[in-house]
């Protein structure tokens, strides 16, 4: 199974080059797509030099759209058999994509999310872990599930599974949003451990606990009635 990794990004020139390399040292994606979302840094310029390598596909969104926008992007572009989402700000590590794309390799699963709260992890900030663990709940209790991190970075899916879903978000309320509409279609979500080495705001981490939190507790809400 063709494997293809979907990489958003807006303004992460300090660590674009070091994502890319290792994405493409695990040696696993046989497609790789970034999705740069009106980036105003730099981070454009070195996509251009790295696309120069051949083994990368960049699409440029014009203006910010956001991220939930970016992933929609690659994955109407993305040709793989399974799509995997890599955040570009170095917080989530390519060397656990065995673990999660295995599940859908041997067939028993259709989506795999990768759990921050079941491996190795840098300390998250406390709000972030309270925020984190009461929307899993919510979506839990909503949609009967038993999710231990339905905000993971880290999602996985068959391609024909998530071209099958119909998306609107453009932000971070992608998160909710794919995870009610997997759960409301009868998918179980497989959980594997992953490591995580959280960001500080002052190192450029841009989702706002308050705000964001809000977006997603409504949109949990929101897909539950709705489609």
């Amino acid at each position: 199974m063709r494997l293809s990794v979907i990489i958003p990004v807006y303004n992460e020139r300090a660590t674009i080059r070091e994502i890319l390399r290792q994405v493409r040292a695990v040696g696993l994606a046989d497609e790789i797509i970034v999705v740069d979302d009106g980036s105003t840094d730099g981070t454009r310029e070195i996509l251009q030099e790295e696309a120069r390598n051949g083994d990368i596909r960049v699409i440029l969104h014009e203006r910010n759209m956001g991220k939930g926008a970016a992933v929609r992007t690659g994955i109407a572009h993305a040709t793989g058999d399974i799509l995997l989402i890599q955040d570009a700000d170095l917080e989530y590590d390519p060397r656990d994509y065995p673990q999660l794309i295995r599940p859908i390799q041997e067939g028993r699963a259709a989506v795999v999310y990768g759990s921050r709260f079941l491996g190795p992890r840098k300390a998250m900030l406390f709000w972030h872990m309270i925020g984190n663990k009461f929307l899993t709940m919510v979506t839990n209790l909503l949609y009967d599930a038993i999710l231990s991190d339905m905000e993971t970075g880290y999602k996985v899916f068959r391609a024909d599974v998530i071209r099958n879903i119909p998306l609107r978000a453009r932000g971070f309320e992608f998160e909710p949003e794919i995870t009610a509409k997997i759960l409301k279609r009868g998918y179980r979500i497989f959980e594997v451990p992953i490591s995580y080495y959280g960001r500080e705001f002052k190192e450029g981490k841009k989702i706002r606990p308050l705000r964001d939190g809000l977006k997603a507790l409504w949109t949990l809400i929101k897909y539950r009635f709705t489609d």
